[in-house]
């Protein structure tokens, strides 16, 4: 069922992928070189959840799980919060502490996933 849930991240997303292949994409994996798995739910968090693998070492966006051993960290988001910390509308730090986002797998690595890894959107 969740594959069939069409959610707002998933444009952001497909910008994502194209991102990757742009001078500003390769920089990132320079920079960051983690794997972050992101779970985005409909609603509430844990329930019809679409996942997503953003790879910071191999330049790839998929849909799906991570299979390559562990991700270096999971988030898990509401559509609506995942769209306002990718756009920078919502602090990632604040959405944890408030429970926006659900962190597993290293800190470390879960402070380097800023708004800065994403494409700006040109129209949302």
């Amino acid at each position: 069922m969740a594959s069939s849930t069409q959610l707002k991240s998933d444009a952001l997303m497909e910008q994502m992928k194209l991102h990757m292949s742009t001078d500003a994409g390769k920089q990132l994996i320079k920079k960051i070189g983690l794997v972050y798995q992101i779970n985005i739910a409909p609603k509430k968090l844990g329930f019809n959840e679409k996942s997503f693998v953003v790879d910071l070492k191999k330049g790839e966006v998929k849909e799906g799980l991570y299979e390559d051993g562990k991700p270096d960290a999971t988030f898990s988001f509401k559509d609506d919060d995942f769209i306002k910390v990718a756009t920078g509308k919502m602090n990632p730090q604040f959405a944890f502490m408030r429970g926006a986002i659900k962190i597993k797998g290293s800190i470390s690595a879960a402070q380097k996933f800023t708004p800065d890894i994403f494409p700006k959107p040109s129209k949302m």
